[in-house]
């Protein structure tokens, strides 16, 4: 089954289009609008621990860019990743848990899903989300 678009928390819509790039708002790890997670990343619990809400952040992601297609295209490159991660003072992993959003994209979109990438600390995130993640992307037809 495939994923449901994501519902906006706000006066936002989830993807914009401009020619061929599609920019998505950030998003966090809600399942039928509800966050599976919530709290801040902690040094105390494996990193495997938020795996499923990093994880769904970036299907968000590449459901509201994929929402945005025409029949006859498909997503040619994720050209950035942007992966904001609340984690209490001393946590330093940003980029290890950024990685389990890359390596969704890589599995989904193959070459085209290995983009730039910036894995960004914040003290806190919307609903008290642990993990937030936009994405830029261009369009090609097929």
């Amino acid at each position: 089954m495939a994923p449901t678009q994501p519902v906006p928390q706000g006066n936002y819509v989830p993807a914009n289009r401009d020619n061929n790039l599609i920019h998505t708002a950030g998003m966090t790890p809600r399942h039928q609008g509800k966050l599976i997670m919530t709290g801040r990343v902690s040094t105390a619990r494996p990193l495997n621990d938020y795996r499923e809400a990093v994880e769904l952040a970036a299907t968000n992601a590449i459901t509201a860019a994929k929402g945005l297609l025409q029949s006859n295209e498909q997503l040619k490159q994720v050209i950035a990743m942007t992966v904001y991660v609340a984690a209490e003072e001393g946590f330093t992993a940003h980029s290890k848990l950024a990685d389990f959003a890359s390596n969704l994209l890589a599995a989904e979109l193959g070459e085209a899903g290995i983009s730039s990438r910036a894995a960004v600390g914040v003290y806190s995130l919307p609903g008290n989300a642990p993990v937030e993640i936009s994405i830029l992307a261009s369009v090609q037809a097929v």
